[in-house]
């Protein structure tokens, strides 16, 4: 197959130079390029966009944010939703042990299956714990949808390992349900914040640096790696895999199904925002910033 698209990119160049009137053959095209020392070469994902000029300044912001929370013995955790992934037999990425000639067999179309849907993944990575919580909804990624995860992880693992907490903090990305201009993700914390009677403290990553997010190479990677190549054929199996990643640094993953519905399009009012009990930071009060319980706002 290599060897065919090595073939297939030397006659075309060949053909664009006979095009300008040079004679050349192909095999002439192929002892160039390798004496030029030129290979086929897939594109690869760097470039991460304009940074910020306070990005650096953010992270040592949020990098603070946490040691201090973690010194306190106060709950830090990561979260992110992780790419959905369509449920039934189809083609996963990776490559999995199986009998000689025997692979896995799956479908060879991609169309979704509306009675089963999608599972969409919203993961809570402990980093005091090294302990991660996914809640795998079917719905709509969406804030009202992140902050229940949040609020399930509390209720099932938070309030247990946790039990003195008086705050937590959040290290978020700055974009996607739980972004920095998401009203609703303001709203839906404000409400847990009430409920819990923990103040939140909020600290989102600068813009284009979400793969920095330490979910995403202390749960997330890990996840794809236990269930690569494995057809992820029901919601069920997609919690059994999730739940059995570990690591050999400790890592340990629970998972739970959400079957719940989250509606997309909500307008939050100006009003609505408006009663948010939120105190900016003096740093980038737009990226880091503190929601408490409305019966202790001051």
């Amino acid at each position: 197959m290599a060897e065919h698209v090595k073939s297939v990119a030397r006659n075309a160049r060949a053909r664009a130079l006979q095009a300008q009137g040079h004679q050349v053959s192909h095999t002439t095209v192929a002892r160039l390029l390798e004496h030029l020392e030129y290979s086929l070469q897939a594109p690869r994902k760097l470039l991460e966009g304009k940074s910020h000029p306070d990005r650096d300044a953010q992270f040592a912001y949020l990098n603070e944010q946490v040691a201090e929370l973690l010194a306190a013995g106060q709950p830090v955790v990561s979260v992110d939703c992780k790419k959905k992934e369509l449920v039934g037999t189809y083609k996963s990425g990776g490559q999995e042990y199986q009998t000689q000639g025997q692979p896995e067999v799956v479908n060879v179309y991609d169309f979704v299956d509306k009675a089963v849907g999608k599972a969409i993944p919203y993961g809570i990575y402990d980093v005091g714990r090294n302990a991660g919580w996914v809640n795998v909804g079917q719905d709509h990624d969406t804030a009202q949808f992140a902050v229940e995860s949040l609020r399930r992880w509390w209720q099932a693992v938070g309030t247990v390992a946790y039990p003195a907490a008086t705050e937590v903090l959040i290290c978020a990305d700055g974009g996607g349900s739980n972004g920095t201009r998401v009203r609703l993700w303001k709203v839906a914390l404000q409400a847990l914040a009430d409920e819990t009677g923990l103040a939140i403290r909020v600290c989102h990553l600068p813009p284009a640096t979400s793969k920095w997010n330490k979910i995403e190479h202390r749960l997330f990677a890990h996840i794809s790696m236990n269930w690569r190549g494995r057809p992820l054929v029901s919601h069920e199996v997609i919690i059994e895999l999730i739940a059995a990643t570990t690591t050999r640094t400790g890592l340990r993953v629970q998972a739970v199904r959400d079957t719940g519905l989250y509606p997309t399009k909500i307008k939050v009012t100006d009003e609505e925002l408006a009663t948010v009990q939120l105190r900016p930071h003096t740093f980038h009060g737009e990226w880091n910033y503190t929601i408490t319980p409305a019966a202790s706002a001051v």
